[in-house]
């Protein structure tokens, strides 16, 4: 495929995949899991994040191919492991895809709902209520968070370049949204509004709750940036080019975070809601749905399907609260994006290597982009989010993505042992204390997932083995060059 991506192009490429759905949305699932703390959730999600890019941008630098995680892992330890991994990518990619594209949707309903700036009257042009939400959300079919993927893999099948020009674009718009919201809730921040600071505490591995459990969730919002290097066959000068795309949209994201976290739970408050007999509710139960129905309720962040415009409405700015919601609308198409592009080329990378059917890797004539897995990725993700809650998605996606951060820091310490001399564009600091931190870190997140997220990926990986041996352990290419 054509390099034509810079180092600009890739932070904002990375930048574009990060910043969605994880703070536009998930805000108030991190709220309900650990009240104010939040915070710290950001903090630990950060950590881990920034270990893992570390080791990223030393493995992307010396394997500049696409494939992300996936080709770094064959290329490692070989065929069995890449193929685990490729596998989890699926979870990170598609399924996160998938989350954004329902929490596009409630941005988006939440104006019609309103009546779009107050054009018409509130509910002219909503939509039925069982086309707002999924079916395993209490509705039917979400019928926007369908028509934004089918939309989005239109826009990636056209041309990689093209798809780059816009997102930088959403890029700008998102950014100037996070601003607008920093420079408005940061004066209103009141001390009262963080106390008590740690309700839940630190939560345990099997609640999903408390600090660690909103951190294993808040972790979506970071997911992405290892997107940057699955473009690598599309990049000039990888070896210079994807290190710097991926710390640098790392950095950007990071200081917005912990502005935008500290500004909504410090503004109006992030205390969770609790049941009868005092526990944390569960965000996306009917019995979440019941309590934020409550009249007391109506204003609270945890209740929010589109937080970051309901704290600036709270604070008194209806219209700019209703344009950052219109930010949200225009701009989480980006992550989209960036989440299907990385999906469609670790499948096309499998493919080559004869572990999925050589179909999936051809390459359009026209567009020069793999046309036949940017369909098959679009229709399922389309689908899925039609269908599921935006809250367990990014669970789940986090699960298959935790896997590969830590394949990855393990593959550093694999090569720095058996080909010390290999040219190191950039080389991971301190990476034999580095490297085991990001596996701790990522082990400690995925224990603190929601039971259902890690029940899921369990079932998920017994499905890829099971693939694996049916199909890609006979007909791979080390399969065929073994039987040679």
């Amino acid at each position: 495929m054509k390099r034509q991506l810079g180092p600009i192009q890739l932070t904002l490429l990375g930048i574009g995949a990060v910043i969605g759905t994880g703070i536009f949305v998930l805000t108030a699932e991190a709220a309900q899991k650990s009240g104010p703390a939040m915070m710290l959730a950001f903090v630990i999600a950060a950590v881990v994040c920034g270990l893992a890019a570390l080791a990223y941008s030393e493995i992307a630098s010396m394997i500049p191919v696409s494939g992300s995680a996936y080709t770094y892992s064959y290329g490692v330890f070989g065929e069995v492991l890449a193929w685990v991994v490729g596998w989890a990518l699926v979870l990170e990619y598609a399924i996160g895809a998938t989350a954004v594209c329902v929490g596009w949707s409630g941005y988006v309903n939440g104006l019609l709902n309103s009546g779009v700036f107050g054009l018409v009257e509130p509910g002219t042009l909503s939509l039925p209520a069982w086309l707002q939400t999924g079916y395993f959300s209490g509705g039917g079919f979400n019928l926007l968070a369908f028509l934004i993927g089918i939309g989005v893999t239109w826009l990636l099948v056209i041309g990689t370049s093209k798809s780059a020009r816009v997102n930088a674009v959403l890029v700008a718009i998102k950014i100037v949204a996070l601003v607008a919201f920093i420079a408005l809730a940061l004066p209103a921040v009141q001390s009262t509004n963080l106390t008590p600071f740690m309700p839940v505490g630190w939560g345990n591995p099997t609640g999903g709750v408390g600090v660690l459990g909103a951190a294993a969730s808040i972790f979506f919002a970071y997911v992405g940036f290892d997107a940057v290097s699955t473009a690598a066959e599309e990049t000039k000068n990888p070896n210079r080019n994807i290190p710097i795309g991926l710390i640098g949209a790392l950095a950007v994201c990071t200081i917005f975070y912990l502005l935008v976290g500290y500004g909504a739970a410090g503004s109006v408050g992030a205390q969770p809601l609790m049941d009868a007999a005092g526990t944390v509710l569960d965000p996306g139960t009917p019995a979440m749905a019941a309590a934020c129905a409550l009249p007391e309720n109506a204003q609270a962040l945890v209740c929010s399907n589109e937080p970051l415009a309901h704290v600036i409405r709270v604070l008194g700015f209806p219209k700019i609260g209703n344009l950052i919601a219109l930010a949200a609308v225009v701009a989480l198409p980006s992550v989209i994006l960036m989440m299907m592009f990385g999906q469609t080329r670790v499948f096309f990378t499998m493919s080559r290597d004869g572990l999925l059917p050589e179909a999936l890797s051809k390459v359009h004539s026209r567009f020069h982009t793999p046309h036949v897995i940017t369909y098959l990725t679009g229709i399922v993700v389309s689908i899925c989010a039609a269908l599921f809650p935006v809250g367990k998605l990014a669970d789940t996606s986090n699960s298959g993505t935790l896997l590969a951060f830590a394949m990855v820091s393990i593959g550093v310490l694999v090569l720095r042992k058996t080909q010390p001399d290999r040219p190191r564009p950039f080389r991971t600091p301190l990476a034999w204390i580095v490297c085991p931190l990001a596996v701790a870190g990522c082990l400690l997140l995925f224990v603190n997932l929601s039971m259902t997220a890690k029940l899921v990926f369990a079932a998920w990986a017994v499905l890829g083995l099971i693939l694996y041996r049916v199909y890609g352990y006979k007909r791979s290419h080390l399969a065929r060059e073994a039987a040679q």
